[in-house]
C-alpha cells in the first residue's frame, strides 16, 4: 500500500531577513535610498509579510520511508519581489533525500509578495519543512458494525502566554491518530473541535510557539471551554508532511530563530541605538544633538512618522522623546539619502510609531530611578484601533545628590522632561490573509489611515558653584514642542498614495545672563508620495513636501555696540537693554521624483528635488540631484555609492530684520559622496565598510559679515553664509547576529575614522568669529566637534532562565580647543572688561571620552503578563570625562565641568 502523503502549513510572523544583512542604520525599500544599504536590501520592518498562496506537496523519500526516518529540514527561501521563489538553500543537511525533496517542492510555492514600507520588495525566510510518519489508520468496521457517532465539542482560545496575544492559524488536534479531526485557530485564536467524548489528549501547534500538551476530560453532548497560554519560542515558517509509519510516538524536531531582540547598550531605549552606529561622533551630554559625519548641531534632521521635530532626545543624555514601547521601526540615512528627503546637510533620522494591537487589550508600566511611564494598545472596533504612551522624569530631585560636591566644579544639573504619544488607526480589513485579498474585500482597492498626536517638554537649568568660583554660569532653557498628523495610504494595483498633513506648536525661552528669549513658533504642513511600479524592473516615486511656520519671539538683549549707539570709553554694551516683540512667517516646498532601475546585477536610483523658500522678503531656489548606485557582486558581496546635493534652509527666527537678523540669507549646501562594501562572511557574521567625503558651502555661520549702515557706521550681522567645511573618513561596522534561539552571543564593532574641517569664505569678522581668538588670519580649522577616532564594542549574552547580560564601551577622540595662555590680565577700557590671551586656534583638545556601561535584566513570564527587572550602570568606573569648559571674568583660570559619574539606575517593568 502506498503511503498516504498529507502536507499542512503554519505561517506566521517569521525572522525576515534581507540579502545580503544589513545593518541597524540601513532604509526600508520603497524609502529613499542610503549608502548605507540599499533599500531593497535593508533590515527594516516588515509592513506586510509574505502569505503562502500556493504549496507544494514533497514527496516522502522512499529509503527514508522504508527505514521509518524522520527529518526536520532548515531551509532559507528566497522570495522575490512578485512572490516567486527565486532561490532555495539548506542551512543544516538532514540526508536521507530529504533536502531534494523539500528544496523541489518549495521552489515551487507561490507567496504573495513581501512588502515593505507599502512596496514589494525581495525577501529571504527562514522556513523548516518537516517529514513526519504517522500511523497507518485502521479498517473501518462495516456498516452494520458501525456504532452509534458519539461527540463532544472542545472550543477555547489560544492566547500568547506573557502578553495575552491571540495566536491564529494553529492547528489543534487530540492525540496523533493522523485521522483524527484538527481545527485551526482563527484570527482572534478561536478554535472548535468536535471529538469523541473521553479523554483528550491535546496537542497545539503554531509556528513561533512551543508545542502545547495537555489532557482534557471531554463528557458526551457537552462543550468545553478553554483558554490554552501557548509559549513563545522566536519565529519560522514551518511545514509539516505526514506518512503512515509503524505506531510509536512522534518525533519532532524544530529549530527556531528568534523573531526579535533588544539592541544591546540602549539601555531600554532602541533609539539610543543611533549613537553607537559609524559615522555618529558624541555630542556634548547636554544637547541632544546628533553630530552626523562631521556636520555641525542642527545640520541633520530628526524626524517623527515623517514630521520633523526639533529634539530627538531629551535634554542631558535622556532618552528619546518616544516611550520605547511605541517604536515601530528606525530609518537613520547618514547620507546620501534620497530625494524624498530635505531640509538638511547633515543626516537623516526617523522614528517610525507603530499602531495598536487588533486582538486584545496590551500594555506596560516602567517604574526606574530616572523616570516613570506607561503605554496601552487596544482594538476599538473592526479595524479601528488605539496606543497610547506617556512619560514623565523626576530625575531633577535625584541626580543632585550624586554629583561630586568638590569646591570649585560643583556641576548642579535640574533636568526635567515628559512626553508622550498618541494613535489612531483605522480603515484595515479584518479577515483578509493577504493585502491582495484586503484589496479584493475593498472592490480592488484599499485605504488605511491614522491620526497621531506626540509631544515633549524639556526643561534644564546649569549652575556651576562652590566656595572657590570665581564666576557662576547660569543657563535656563524651556523647549516644548506638540505635533498632530494624520495619515491616509491609499493602494490599487501597482499605485501607492501616501498623503501626510500634519500641525505643529513650539515654544522655547531662554535666559543666559541679561539676555532672555522666549519665542513661540506654529507649524502647517503637508506631503504626498506618489509610487508607481511600472515593471519588476522600474519603480518611480514623485511628490512634494510642503512647510509653512510663523514664528513670533519676546526678547530682551544688551544692544549691540555701534547699532543704536556709539560705545564710549568705560561703558559696556549691558547699558543698553532692547525689549522687542519680533514676528516672521516663512514657506518651504518642495518637488522631488526619483526612480529604481534594476539593470542585471546593478540597481541605479537618480533622483534630484527642487527647493523654494520664502521668507520674509528673501526668496531662494535650490536644485539637488542625486544618484544611488548598488552592484551585487556575489550572493554574499556588494559594492554600493551615492553621491549628491543637499539644502538646507535657515530657521525662520534668523531672517528677522537687523540688529537680529539676516534678511538676506540664503540656502545651506553640501555635496556628499561615499562608495562602500558589505560582505556577509558567515550566516551571523556580516561587514560593512564605507568611505565617505563631504563638503558644506555656504552655510550660515555666526556672527556675520561686517555691513557699514548709514550714517558711516559698521555693524556685524549676526548671520551669514559664509560658512564652508569638509569631512572625510572610513566607517567599519562588524555585526555578529544571533544564529538561533540556543545561540547565546549577539553584538556589534563600530568604528569611524575621520577629520571634519570648518571655516570661513569671506573675511574674517571682528573676535575672528570663532577661528581664532588671538585675531590671526585662519579662516579654516578643525571643527569644534572633530573627533579623529570613534569606537564602540556592544555585547550581549543571554544567561538563562531569564537572565541577560548586556554592556556598551564607547571610546572618541577629545573635541578640540584653542587653549587659553594667560600670562598678564587684559583690559579693554573701552568696553570695561578682560579678555583672555590665547594659543593658536584648535592647538590642544580636551582629553578623550571613554565610558563602560552595563546593564543586567531579568524576567519572569507569568501566564497573562510578564515582570521584568533590571540595572543599569552608566560608566560602570566612574571616568571623569571633561563635558565642556568656561572662564573666570579676568580670563585667567579655566574651569572644566564633568559629565555624568557612575549612576547605577534600578527599574521594573511590567507587560500585559
Amino acid at each position: 500500500m502506498f503511503p498516504n502523503l498529507n502536507a499542512r502549513s503554519a505561517l506566521a510572523a517569521a525572522s525576515l531577513l534581507l540579502t545580503p544583512p544589513a545593518l541597524a542604520q540601513a532604509p526600508q525599500d520603497g524609502a529613499p535610498p542610503a549608502e548605507a544599504a540599499p533599500p531593497a536590501q535593508a533590515q527594516p520592518v516588515i509592513t506586510k509579510p509574505p502569505e503562502l498562496l500556493q504549496q507544494v506537496e514533497a514527496p516522502y523519500p522512499p529509503e527514508a520511508l522504508a527505514e521509518g526516518i524522520t527529518a526536520s529540514v532548515r531551509l532559507i527561501i528566497t522570495i522575490a519581489a512578485d512572490g516567486s521563489v527565486s532561490d532555495v538553500l539548506p542551512t543544516e543537511p538532514a540526508g536521507h533525500g530529504f533536502d531534494e525533496a523539500a528544496i523541489a517542492a518549495v521552489r515551487q510555492f507561490r507567496f504573495s509578495p513581501a512588502e515593505v514600507d507599502g512596496v514589494p520588495a525581495p525577501v529571504q525566510v527562514e522556513y523548516i519543512y518537516h517529514f513526519t510518519l504517522n500511523a497507518p489508520p485502521e479498517e473501518a468496521p462495516g456498516p452494520e458494525q458501525a456504532p452509534v457517532a458519539r461527540k463532544a465539542t472542545l472550543k477555547g482560545q489560544l492566547i500568547s502566554r506573557g502578553s495575552r496575544s491571540r495566536v491564529a492559524g494553529a492547528t489543534v488536534r487530540c492525540g496523533d491518530d493522523p485521522e483524527a479531526p484538527e481545527a485551526i485557530s482563527d484570527e482572534d485564536g478561536r478554535f472548535s473541535l468536535d471529538v469523541v467524548p473521553g479523554e483528550c489528549a491535546v496537542r497545539v501547534v503554531a509556528s513561533g510557539y512551543q508545542l502545547y500538551q495537555t489532557k482534557e476530560q471531554l463528557q458526551e453532548d457537552e462543550t468545553t471551554e478553554v483558554n490554552f497560554f501557548l509559549a513563545p519560542t522566536g519565529g519560522a515558517l514551518e511545514t509539516v508532511v505526514r506518512s503512515d509509519r509503524p505506531k510509536k510516538e512522534v518525533v519532532r524536531r524544530t529549530i527556531t530563530r528568534q523573531e526579535a531582540q533588544r539592541t544591546p547598550g540602549t539601555f531600554g531605549d532602541p533609539i539610543r541605538v543611533i549613537q553607537t552606529l559609524p559615522g555618529v561622533a558624541r555630542a556634548p551630554f547636554i544637547s541632544g544633538q546628533l553630530l552626523v559625519r562631521g556636520s555641525n548641531p542642527g545640520q541633520t534632521a530628526t524626524m517623527m512618522d515623517g514630521v520633523g521635530i526639533p529634539l530627538l532626545f531629551h535634554l542631558l543624555g535622556g532618552p528619546s522623546v518616544v516611550n520605547a514601547e511605541f517604536i515601530d521601526q528606525l530609518d537613520f540615512f547618514p547620507g546620501g539619502y534620497g530625494s524624498q528627503y530635505g531640509r538638511a546637510v547633515g543626516g537623516i533620522v526617523e522614528v517610525g510609531t507603530r499602531k495598536g494591537a487588533a486582538d486584545t487589550f496590551h500594555g506596560s508600566v516602567k517604574v526606574d530611578l530616572l523616570d516613570a511611564g506607561f503605554f496601552l494598545e487596544a482594538p476599538v472596533t473592526d479595524g479601528i484601533s488605539v496606543a497610547a504612551a506617556a512619560r514623565r522624569s523626576y530625575i531633577d530631585t535625584i541626580l543632585p545628590a550624586v554629583l561630586p560636591k568638590s569646591e570649585g566644579s560643583t556641576l548642579s544639573v535640574v533636568p526635567k522632561y515628559w512626553d508622550y504619544q498618541l494613535r489612531v488607526d483605522f480603515g484595515a480589513k479584518r479577515g483578509a490573509r493577504s493585502e491582495e485579498e484586503a484589496q479584493a474585500l475593498a472592490g480592488g482597492a484599499r485605504s488605511t489611515g491614522y491620526v497621531m498626536a506626540f509631544g515633549s517638554d524639556d526643561q534644564l537649568r546649569l549652575v556651576t558653584g562652590g566656595p572657590e568660583t570665581e564666576r557662576d554660569l547660569t543657563v535656563d532653557t524651556h523647549t516644548l514642542f506638540h505635533r498632530i498628523k494624520g495619515d491616509w495610504t491609499y493602494r490599487k494595483g501597482a499605485l501607492t498614495s501616501v498623503f501626510t498633513p500634519y500641525v505643529g506648536y513650539d515654544g522655547t525661552s531662554f535666559s543666559f545672563g541679561a539676555a532672555k528669549q522666549d519665542g513661540v513658533g506654529y507649524t502647517v504642513g503637508a506631503r504626498e508620495v506618489l509610487g508607481l511600479e511600472l515593471s519588476s524592473n522600474v519603480t518611480v516615486r514623485t511628490g512634494l513636501d510642503l512647510v509653512y511656520e510663523h514664528q513670533s519671539f519676546d526678547v530682551e538683549f544688551p544692544a549691540p555696540e555701534n547699532f543704536e549707539y556709539v560705545a564710549f570709553p568705560g561703558a559696556e554694551s549691558v547699558g543698553e537693554l532692547l525689549v522687542e516683540h519680533i514676528g516672521l512667517g516663512s514657506f518651504d516646498g518642495a518637488l522631488f521624483v526619483e526612480a529604481d532601475l534594476k539593470v542585471g546585477r546593478f540597481t541605479f536610483t537618480p533622483g534630484v528635488r527642487a527647493n523654494y523658500q520664502r521668507a520674509g522678503d528673501a526668496r531662494n531656489v535650490a536644485l539637488d540631484p542625486r544618484l544611488w548606485v548598488a552592484f551585487n557582486a556575489t550572493e554574499r558581496t556588494q559594492l554600493k555609492g551615492s553621491l549628491g546635493l543637499y539644502s538646507q534652509p535657515g530657521e525662520t527666527f534668523r531672517f528677522i530684520p537687523l540688529p537680529y537678523g539676516n534678511p538676506d540669507l540664503a540656502y545651506q549646501r553640501a555635496f556628499q559622496s561615499s562608495l562602500g562594501v558589505e560582505h556577509r562572511l558567515t550566516d551571523v557574521f556580516n561587514v560593512d565598510v564605507t568611505g565617505f567625503f563631504n563638503r558644506r558651502f555656504s552655510n550660515i555661520v555666526a556672527p556675520g559679515q561686517l555691513v557699514s549702515l548709514p550714517g558711516g557706521s559698521v555693524f556685524q550681522v549676526p548671520y551669514s553664509n559664509d560658512g564652508i567645511g569638509r569631512a572625510l573618513g572610513v566607517e567599519v561596522m562588524v555585526k555578529k547576529q544571533r544564529a538561533s534561539a540556543t545561540d547565546k552571543w549577539s553584538g556589534w564593532l563600530s568604528y569611524t575614522f575621520s577629520k571634519s574641517l570648518d571655516g570661513r569664505a569671506g573675511p574674517i569678522p571682528e573676535g575672528s568669529g570663532g577661528f581664532g581668538p588671538t585675531g590671526d588670519d585662519t579662516a579654516y580649522g578643525l571643527s569644534p566637534f572633530d573627533q579623529t577616532h570613534i569606537l564602540t564594542l556592544v555585547s550581549s549574552y543571554v544567561l538563562g532562565n531569564g537572565w541577560e547580560l548586556g554592556g556598551r564601551f564607547r571610546y572618541t577622540t577629545g573635541r578640540p580647543t584653542t587653549p587659553l595662555n594667560h600670562t598678564f590680565d587684559q583690559y579693554q577700557v573701552d568696553r570695561n572688561r578682560f579678555t583672555g590671551m590665547y594659543g593658536p586656534y584648535a592647538s590642544a583638545r580636551m582629553g578623550g571620552f571613554h565610558q563602560l556601561d552595563v546593564r543586567l535584566d531579568k524576567s519572569w513570564q507569568f501566564q497573562s503578563w510578564t515582570l521584568g527587572a533590571y540595572i543599569d550602570v552608566q560608566n560602570l568606573y566612574n571616568a571623569e570625562n571633561v563635558e565642556f569648559t568656561f572662564n573666570d571674568y579676568r580670563q585667567r583660570r579655566e574651569y572644566e565641568v564633568p559629565g555624568i559619574p557612575i549612576l547605577p539606575v534600578v527599574g521594573v517593568k511590567g507587560s500585559f
